[in-house]
């Protein structure tokens, strides 16, 4: 028997199509938002991502959600595709399953984070 947040996390998962890093490059050709929610010391230490758009795990909802008086002026509307991406592919999945929450169906994350896609587009 697994942990409470592995449950969670499996829970997450199974609301999202998660991208494999070899896909992120067509997914941002066909307007796709990546954004990468590692914490500042964390990209400092492993790499800046220069296709992404940062925007730290604790205020995502509020930047992505159309309807927020403090999102970004990619968060259009409903319909925009939000690629998540973290440090191995955990917190991204929470996050991504959050933003499913709050209506952006086309929200999902990135297999194994920013270590798989570093081979990709870094």
């Amino acid at each position: 028997m697994g942990s409470r947040i592995d449950a969670v996390l499996a829970d997450a998962r199974a609301t999202l199509t998660r991208l494999p890093a070899e896909e992120v490059p067509a997914a941002l050709a066909r307007g796709a938002v990546l954004v990468d929610i590692r914490p500042a010391a964390q990209r400092a230490a492993e790499g800046e991502v220069p296709q992404a758009l940062v925007i730290e795990r604790n205020v995502l909802e509020w930047r992505c959600d159309p309807t927020s008086d403090a999102r970004i002026p990619q968060a259009v509307d409903d319909d925009v595709e939000w690629v998540v991406l973290c440090s191995e592919g955990y917190t991204s999945s929470l996050a991504a399953a959050s933003l499913k929450e709050l209506g952006l169906h086309r929200a999902t994350d990135v297999i194994g984070g920013y270590h798989a896609l570093k081979g990709v587009l870094v």
